[in-house]
């Protein structure tokens, strides 16, 4: 089977990965290059603590489980031109502030539930994980399965890996699709068609518009976020820690601009300092309202960041699906395309388990999990008011 997979994120490459080791013949297709777009443009998180008890949750724990199978695997045995993961597993903490504790305790048991490991930190042990947070902070609770990847340097070994085994990557912009009586026959690039038995939808914030080009419809809306880096320093953040209302916006389908509080060391020893989310389409006006309030909201959590230079700012567009959930597998009409979009913020750490279930939709291997709830033919991402 002929594949083309249109994206060269993390999603993509995914993608690739797992339709090549099953035994497709792959073509990448992306118009800018390898984690050239919201890939290159994010944190990194491999997340089972901002997950509300659901299909996502569920999801967010098998991928947290291949994603530590999938990067050992990788990086032990790296080909050439493939950079290492740069996977932590350095678990995260969440925390509030005054009047918000019993709310994350309720949160946190509800993940109990479905088997999300959580652990209460005492006073003690909280300054001992974190001595530089503020005193402010009224509780933590440590996620120890929380984990990141360098997230361009992971989808360039998932790529690598894939290109390896035989798939193809060219940098060609899509610009049509080929039907046949309701069913996709390939696509249309500025060097010429080429003809595919199946086409993964893989664009992300511009997977609506990629599958327009077939005359499908997908309801995937940009979701701009942004993004600061401090200088290099001795390390003062251990884990991924965030404030608990991160988890809110994460669930928000909100247009207006919300911002919440993520901080975060790197390998390097730059602090990554997020989030903001708002749907602004791909604008990229006014950003120093965003940036102001991250900046201000993390030197509340972090006190020493108030005196900390920057390196750099940026930004970049998630995939929002507007029922919080991201669409995998056939399209709703056409055959012979499928769909794995919709992610958002999400997408680096569904990656492993999205290439699983685009695998098991176009060619028939085992689902790591119940394709359900992700499929793009769902009532609830078929006709949502914008």
């Amino acid at each position: 089977m002929r594949v083309v997979v249109i994206g060269a994120g993390a999603v993509g490459a995914a993608c690739a990965l797992a339709l090549t080791e099953a035994g497709a013949e792959v073509i990448v297709l992306d118009r800018t290059g390898v984690a050239g777009e919201t890939s290159s443009r994010c944190e990194g998180n491999i997340l089972v603590s901002d997950k509300e008890p659901g299909a996502e949750a569920l999801m967010a724990i098998e991928a947290n489980r291949a994603w530590r199978e999938l990067a050992e695997r990788l990086d032990a045995d790296r080909v050439p031109g493939q950079p290492a993961t740069e996977f932590e597993a350095k678990g995260g903490i969440v925390v509030a502030f005054p009047g918000g504790a019993s709310a994350l305790e309720e949160f946190a048991e509800t993940q109990r539930g479905i088997g999300i490991r959580v652990e209460a930190l005492d006073e003690a042990a909280l300054r001992a994980a974190e001595p530089h947070l503020s005193p402010e902070v009224a509780l933590g609770v440590h996620y120890p399965d929380d984990a990141q990847v360098q997230p361009s340097l992971a989808t360039q070994a998932m790529l690598a890996r894939a290109r390896h085994l035989g798939a193809q990557f060219r940098l060609a912009e899509v610009t049509g699709g080929i039907v046949d009586r309701d069913r996709v026959r390939g696509v249309l690039t500025p060097e010429g068609r080429i003809d595919a038995d199946v086409v993964v939808n893989c664009a992300g914030p511009w997977a609506g518009e990629a599958a327009a080009l077939f005359g499908a419809a997908l309801d995937i809306r940009p979701r701009r976020g942004t993004i600061l880096v401090t200088v290099p320093m001795p390390q003062r953040v251990f884990h991924k820690v965030y404030d608990a209302d991160y988890v809110g916006a994460v669930g928000s389908g909100d247009a207006a601009l919300q911002t919440s509080t993520v901080v975060e060391s790197t390998p390097g020893g730059t602090v990554l300092i997020g989030s903001s989310r708002e749907r602004v389409g791909f604008s990229g006006e006014g950003l120093l309202e965003p940036l102001a309030e991250i900046a201000d909201k993390a030197a509340r959590l972090f006190p020493f960041l108030r005196d900390t230079m920057l390196l750099r700012t940026y930004y970049g567009f998630r995939p929002y699906a507007p029922d919080h959930l991201p669409a995998i597998g056939a399209d709703a009409r056409l055959e012979g395309l499928f769909h794995a979009a919709g992610h958002e913020g999400a997408g680096i750490g569904l990656a492993p388990t999205t290439g699983a279930l685009i695998a098991h939709a176009v060619l028939g291997t085992p689902a790591p999990l119940d394709p359900t709830p992700f499929l793009p033919s769902r009532p609830t991402l078929q006709g949502v008011p914008a």
